[in-house]
């Protein structure tokens, strides 16, 4: 008996994968630089010591939907948990795309859209962003109308480029499209812009946020969506039974009980990157985009050069410099103090030997030493 082939769109993945070097540094998957707050740790391990672990999980997450609900003014009812925000985004395209109907996302933006599109035999329809990886609505808007689509998606901030929409810019997609919005926040808390007020006014709203970044759950995976009760339920028809397991959901409900304990890293974080951008903004061989996020994206005209100078030092970052739209760039997470001095030292050297007047446009009285 002979075996039939697998489907073609799935013969065509490449399974994912981010670790594929064991750095010394990893600044390359924008996780939170250090391990949870203390408070937090001891939290989440309170919970795990108080599980049945021979007993399957709350299958409805009925506590800790209810406590994100009340954070937004919402029933439980309009929440929803997943496998990480990943998951959730995969079921979505699950249930509102599939054969015939497109899936409408900017791009460059978040690799696995297409990734997820193709999983459920949806057609994806990219719009390619401006220059300056500022998105073109009305192009959008345009799509999603004319090509009927079954779903839109929008990364704020945009990852792997760190800028943000225009929550005006957004409202005017909700507003004209006939097919659900995705609004994916996974790195709100570094930007503080949101379009949760929108929900009440768009039925067609559907925001996804995660655990994973700034509440350093990312070996957790857990994450969230906020959105109609009525798609809600609709995306619940998709998932599997128990897909978040006991540890998960005890991990995020202790994290975001206290999740106002991250505060202040984020705060440092937020004020990391701007140092960074501030002392890269100097150099003339290394172009360095605005970001909202806790990394951030440089475009160099050597790339090779660079990725070898980063790899001596065994120093992981993205390479995203042979992509479509991202020639020449990298991402850079933001990591703690010293790991943002190593990295930017390393960017340093780079421009020191690519820079022909050996030094014109250096950074002025900034040291880069190893302290705290």
């Amino acid at each position: 008996m002979r075996v039939k082939k697998i489907r073609e769109n799935i013969s065509q993945l490449k399974p994912y994968s981010t670790a594929e070097t064991q750095w010394r540094v990893r600044l390359d998957a924008n996780e939170r630089p250090e391990n949870l707050p203390s408070a937090v740790k001891e939290q989440v391990l309170n919970r795990l010591a108080g599980l049945d672990f021979n007993r399957y999980p709350d299958s409805g997450a009925t506590e800790l939907r209810q406590k994100i609900g009340a954070a937004f003014g919402l029933d439980g009812g309009n929440v929803l948990l997943g496998n990480g925000s990943s998951e959730l985004l995969a079921v979505i395209c699950t249930v509102f795309g599939g054969e015939g109907r497109k899936i409408i996302y900017p791009t460059p933006s978040f690799s696995m859209y297409s990734v997820y599109a193709k999983l459920s035999d949806s057609p994806a329809f990219a719009i390619p962003l401006e220059a300056d990886f500022s998105p073109n609505m009305e192009k959008v808007i345009g799509a999603a109308q004319s090509e009927q689509a079954g779903l839109v998606i929008l990364c704020n901030p945009n990852n792997p480029t760190g800028n943000v929409m225009q929550s005006t810019d957004i409202r005017t997609v909700l507003a004209a499209a006939t097919c659900p919005v995705v609004v994916d926040e996974a790195y709100y808390e570094y930007c503080g812009q949101s379009v949760s007020d929108l929900l009440p006014q768009f039925p067609n709203l559907i925001i996804t946020r995660t655990f994973s970044k700034a509440y350093g759950l990312a070996g957790v995976r857990a994450g969230y969506m906020l959105a109609a009760a009525d798609i809600v339920a609709a995306v619940i028809k998709a998932q599997l039974p128990y897909h978040m397991n006991a540890l998960s959901l005890a991990a995020a409900t202790a994290v975001w009980e206290t999740r106002q304990a991250f505060a202040a890293d984020i705060a440092l974080t937020i004020a990391e990157r701007e140092r960074m951008t501030d002392s890269l903004g100097h150099l003339s061989t290394v172009q360095v985009y605005p970001s909202k996020t806790n990394f951030l994206l440089i475009r160099v005209e050597q790339p090779a050069a660079l990725r070898e100078m980063f790899a001596a030092q065994s120093v992981g970052i993205r390479d995203f410099s042979d992509y479509q739209g991202l020639e020449g760039c990298f991402r850079i997470t933001v990591g703690t103090r010293i790991e943002n001095n190593l990295a930017m030292n390393i960017l340093e050297r780079y421009h020191k030997t690519r820079e022909p007047s050996g030094g014109a446009g250096f950074p002025k009285g900034d040291s880069y030493g190893e302290t705290r």
